[in-house]
Order: structure tokens, then C-alpha cells, then sequence
């Protein structure tokens, strides 16, 4: 490691800290205790239960000349107001310090990052990981363990810098997964934007064509709920994740369009074929994906389940299951975790079995999905 990657974390600040500024600064307290971390958020309670818990060193009152003392600044805050804050510090922020965000969208930060000046100092940053609860009070030093860390440089980032940033993602326990910002916005409106808007609809397409008595509302359990569940997720969040990513979500949404009128014209002609053919390409493309990352979609026989990773870890969960009579189908690393799943997925043969180990581990105070 260089001279540079080892000095330069000492000040770190964030800019907005909920879920996930709570999270990583609470993974940074943890594995380097040393660093100074100052913290800047509209939601003052928040900063006080962060300083009282020893995660905050300084609370910011306002957007000053302080963040000249930091060497990496986080923003934290939703997509269209990080975009806010990052002209909002340039004034603050010296030219050997890191920019980073933390949104799922990068197109539109970067080019504003360039519009300032300040794309040889901003790397666009998206953990892909979550939760069902918002707020710093549900941030948690082990969310991001183990999760695809996305970091998107700019084609003036410096090696230096860039190692630099990687090198916190892996010390957080986090994997970092280096690519262009144009292509990952093309890749989570197609595998996360795209469904969540798809899952949207299809709950919105049983509700304004059910029956008086609502038996479609009844009867939609299993693959249903499976495949709709992420329709729960907060409005306020999907708006502005869709408005900020409209291009790369419209001409994906154009080819299921387009891929959907032609499994319409295979219907109406019932060509039995064209639906063989269909599930066959699907479920062969499907079964190569790797079991240990988790994606939109989860089986219903499966949990998820906070755990640290060191030796013996998974080990031990296994031994109370195994002492239990439960057997495991598919153990895993979730390494997508933006939907709130733990570090490790668990599958099992029947629901009777989920319920059981979910019920057990908790008993043993794991933190259960």
C-alpha cells in the first residue's frame, strides 16, 4: 500500500446520514477507529444519536470551510441533492481530496462533476446494498459487508485516488466493482430500475382488474408476492431514482415493450413453440447466474441473515441448523444487497424448514430477512 492510501483517511466526512452514510461510517469507526469523521445532515437528531453512539467525531452546522480539513467527503443524501451539495462544497474542498457519492444513478452527478471542474476529484460510488428501514437508526457497521460496491471513475481520476477509495470500500469489508458510469446506469435500469417499475404495474394490473370480492388480492401468494414484493419499496425514493435515470430505464422499458407485443402476436397465434422455446432460453440464462448474488427476485423458502465475516462464521449457523434437524438446500454470500438481505443467504427445501431456522437463529440473536 503507498504512502498516500495510508495516510490520506484520517478526516472523513458525510454529507447527509441515514441508512447508508450511517452504515459506512459506522464500518469505518469500526475497523479504523482513528479516523475523524464529521457529519453534516438537515436532520439534526440524527447527528446527535451518531455522536452520542461514538460514530461522529464533529457535527457540522452548515456547509463551511471544515470540509477543507477532510480528505474524503461522502454524499449521502438522496440523488438530487447530492447533485446539490456537490456544487454547494466545491469551494471547501482541496484539489488532493476524494468527492464520492453514494447513489444509484451516475450519469447526471458526473456530468455536473465535470460542469464544476471537479471530475479529476469526484468518483461516483453506489453500494449495492439496503434495507426495508430507513434512517440512521437502521444503519448498521456490517450492511455493506460482502456487497458489490460500484465505483464509477471519470476519465481523469488518478490511480492514486482511485486506489485510495477501493481501498476503504475493502476495508469496510465491501467488494469493489470498478465500471463506466454510463454502462452502470444501463445495468441497474435493466436489472433493478426496470423491475421495480415492472413489479409496480403488475400489482397496479391486479388491483384495477379485480373482482368485487377482490379474489385476485385473495388468491396472489407464492411466485406473485415473490416476484412483486419489491413494489413495497418507498415512492418518494423510485420517483427521483427514475426521473434522474429516465433514458437508460425508457429504452430498456422500449424492448420489454417490443418483446412483450411479439409474445402477444406468439399468443394470439398459438404458437406453442415460440412459449417452449421462450422458458427454455430464459431458464437456461437464468440457472448461469451465480448463486452466491443476490438479485431483485428472492425464493420463498429462503432468509437472509446478518453475520460478520471471520473464520467459523457460517460454520456455526450451519451447526444450529444441522442440531435442529433442518436441512439446507443453497448456502451463499449475497453480494447485491440492495433490497435489505443479510450477508448470507440461506435456502431450504420447504417453508416449514424456512420457518424453523428463521425462528431459531433468531433465538440466537442473528438478525433475520
Amino acid at each position: 500500500m503507498s504512502e498516500w492510501r495510508s495516510m490520506h483517511y484520517n478526516n472523513i466526512a458525510f454529507i447527509g446520514f441515514g441508512l447508508i452514510g450511517g452504515s459506512i461510517a459506522r464500518a469505518i469507526r469500526k475497523y479504523k477507529p482513528e479516523s475523524k469523521i464529521y457529519a453534516y445532515a438537515n436532520n439534526t437528531s440524527q447527528l446527535l444519536k451518531g455522536k452520542s453512539d461514538g460514530v461522529i467525531d464533529i457535527i457540522l452546522k452548515e456547509i463551511d470551510d471544515s470540509l477543507t480539513e477532510c480528505d474524503i467527503i461522502f454524499l449521502c443524501a438522496p440523488v438530487e441533492f447530492n447533485e446539490k451539495y456537490l456544487a454547494k462544497i466545491k469551494s471547501f474542498i482541496r484539489k488532493d481530496s476524494i468527492i464520492t457519492d453514494v447513489g444509484s444513478t451516475k450519469s447526471s452527478i458526473h456530468s455536473l462533476a465535470k460542469e464544476l471542474d471537479l471530475d479529476d476529484i469526484f468518483i461516483g460510488g453506489h453500494p449495492m446494498a439496503g434495507s426495508e428501514k430507513t434512517g440512521y437508526e437502521a444503519s448498521d457497521a456490517l450492511l455493506l459487508e460482502n456487497a458489490y460496491y460500484m465505483i464509477t471513475p471519470s476519465s481523469k481520476t488518478c490511480n492514486n485516488k482511485l486506489e485510495a477509495l477501493k481501498s476503504i470500500i475493502e476495508m469496510i469489508k465491501s467488494i469493489p466493482f470498478i465500471i463506466d458510469y454510463q454502462k452502470h446506469d444501463k445495468v441497474v435500469a435493466t436489472v433493478s430500475h426496470l423491475p421495480h417499475i415492472l413489479a409496480a404495474t403488475l400489482v397496479n394490473l391486479v388491483k384495477d382488474n379485480d373482482y368485487e370480492d377482490e379474489v385476485m388480492k385473495r388468491v396472489a401468494a407464492g411466485c406473485f408476492k415473490d416476484i412483486t414484493r419489491i413494489a413495497s419499496a418507498s415512492p418518494i425514493m423510485w420517483e427521483q431514482i427514475c426521473i434522474v435515470n429516465a433514458e437508460p430505464i425508457d429504452a430498456m422499458l422500449l424492448k420489454y415493450i417490443d418483446m412483450l407485443k411479439e409474445v402477444h402476436s406468439q399468443l394470439t397465434s398459438r404458437s406453442g413453440i415460440y412459449i417452449n422455446n421462450m422458458f427454455e432460453k430464459s431458464g437456461e440464462y437464468r440457472n448461469s447466474f451465480d448463486s452466491n448474488s443476490r438479485g431483485v427476485l428472492i425464493s420463498k423458502h429462503d432468509i437472509s441473515v446478518h453475520i460478520q465475516d471471520k473464520p467459523g462464521a457460517i460454520s456455526v449457523i450451519s451447526a444450529i441448523l444441522a442440531a435442529n434437524s433442518i436441512s439446507i438446500k443453497n448456502i451463499g454470500i449475497n453480494h447485491n444487497r440492495e433490497k435489505g438481505e443479510g450477508a448470507l443467504n440461506i435456502s431450504f427445501y420447504d417453508a416449514d424448514s424456512c420457518e424453523m431456522a428463521s425462528k431459531l437463529l433468531k433465538e440466537y440473536n442473528y438478525r433475520v430477512i
